[in-house]
C-alpha cells in the first residue's frame, strides 16, 4: 500500500492506530539510539572498544551511525532506510558481544533493538521502495 493510501481519507481506524503505534515505537527507538550513540563519545566505552581491538575510531563511527539512525527514524521519507541501517549496526553489536567479547547476556539489549527496528523496517518498506524509485529515475 502506498504512503498516500495510508495517510489519505480511506485509511481505516485499524490502520490509523497501527500507524500511531509504529510512530510511537520509532520515537522510542530514536530516543534510545541517539542516547546510545551519544554515550559512545564518553569514556565509559573506551575499555570495551579496546577489547574489540579495532581502535577507538570504531567507537566514534558507531556513535555517529547510531545517532544518524535514530534521527533518521523520525524522518518520514527516511524512516524505513534508517531502520535498516540501525538493524545493521545492532547486528554488529550483537555479533561483537557474543563472538568477540564472549558476553552473550550483553547482547540481549542490542538483540531486542534488532527485532524492534526490523519490525519498523518491514512496516515502512514502502518508504524504502519510494527512495529506490526516486534514485532510479
Amino acid at each position: 500500500m502506498s504512503e498516500s493510501a495510508r495517510s489519505g481519507p480511506a485509511m481505516s481506524n485499524g490502520m490509523k492506530v497501527g500507524n500511531v503505534l509504529l510512530w510511537a515505537l520509532q520515537v522510542l527507538l530514536a530516543a534510545f539510539m541517539v542516547y546510545s550513540g551519544w554515550s559512545l563519545f564518553g569514556d565509559q566505552f573506551v575499555g570495551k572498544f579496546d577489547k574489540i581491538g579495532f581502535g577507538q575510531w570504531l567507537r566514534y563511527v558507531t556513535g555517529v551511525l547510531e545517532i544518524a539512525g535514530g534521527l533518521g527514524l523520525l524522518v518520514p521519507r527516511l524512516c524505513g532506510l534508517a531502520a535498516l541501517g540501525v538493524v545493521g549496526v545492532m547486528v554488529g553489536a550483537v555479533a561483537t558481544e557474543v563472538v568477540i567479547l564472549g558476553d552473550p547476556p550483553a547482547a540481549v539489549l542490542p538483540g531486542t533493538v534488532v527485532v524492534l527496528t526490523a519490525v519498523v523496517a518491514w512496516f515502512r518498506r514502502d518508504t524504502v521502495k519510494a527512495l529506490l524509485q526516486a534514485f532510479g529515475k
